[in-house]
């Protein structure tokens, strides 16, 4: 078990963590178990001479998509194309 003490004014913090060493064991088709790990969780492999090393891609949730009316909304005020009308607009950003 690690120890660290930290000054803190007159007080001596001290703080303790227990880091256990875990054996994982594969089976036939090189699978493992990961304590701790959900379906779904993206983890990046780094392998050395004698260790492998799995770290959790933490990764945003996709944003959701916007309705229709937020969408219409959102183009209605969008201040950079004030005099420009929606027809217009999709004759300008549309092929020939």
């Amino acid at each position: 078990m690690e120890r660290l003490t930290y000054d803190v004014g007159l007080d001596l913090l001290m703080v303790q963590w227990d880091n256990p060493t875990m054996t994982l064991t594969a089976d036939a088709k090189k699978r493992v178990v990961i304590p701790g790990a959900a379906p779904g969780d993206v983890f990046a492999c780094e392998q050395s001479d004698n260790a492998v090393i799995l770290r959790r891609i933490y990764r945003e949730a996709p944003r959701k998509r916007l309705t229709r009316e937020q969408a219409l909304k959102a183009i209605r005020s969008w201040k950079s194309l004030r005099g420009v009308k929606w027809e217009e607009l999709r004759k300008m950003t549309r092929e020939p």
